[in-house]
């Protein structure tokens, strides 16, 4: 069933991937589809990116709270991971021994995620700092 989906011509592949300088929606829709064929650098960038919106997410979450502590990185890891795993495993239904195998595709994006994860803790915790302090100035207290 997945060769049959795989053996488009490239011409018919082109056609239903630009419309008009745009994505298809089809583009989209394969996010989800469990019978799409992958290579492994499709699903390894699919793989990365979902993991960067999780560090985004989380790291402004964390450093708005704020949060500090090594327990709260792992979380993260754990959360992101599971995400990861749920997303290829459950969702789209791969067979990951034909990517590497789990060590593998859980490793996509680790490395960078940690850091933008890191990254939007600071800056988060930052702003949410100034403007307090903004307001602390507004309502006439100075220190």
């Amino acid at each position: 069933m997945k060769e049959g989906k795989s053996v488009k011509s490239n011409g018919q592949q082109q056609h239903h991937n630009h419309h008009n300088g745009h994505l298809s929606p089809f583009k989209f829709a394969k996010l989800l589809d469990p019978e799409a064929s992958w290579d492994k650098d499709q699903l390894g960038d699919v793989l990365h990116w979902i993991r960067q919106a999780v560090a985004l997410i989380c790291g402004f979450i964390w450093g708005s709270i704020p949060l500090v502590g090594g327990i709260w990185i792992l979380l993260f890891l754990a959360i992101s991971s599971g995400i990861i795993y749920g997303y290829y495993a459950i969702i789209l239904k791969v067979d990951e021994e034909d990517f590497g195998g789990h060590g593998a595709l859980l490793q996509e994006g680790l490395f960078a995620s940690i850091t933008l994860f890191l990254v939007a803790c600071m800056d988060s915790g930052l702003q949410l700092g100034a403007l307090l302090i903004g307001w602390w100035h507004q309502l006439g207290f100075y220190y």
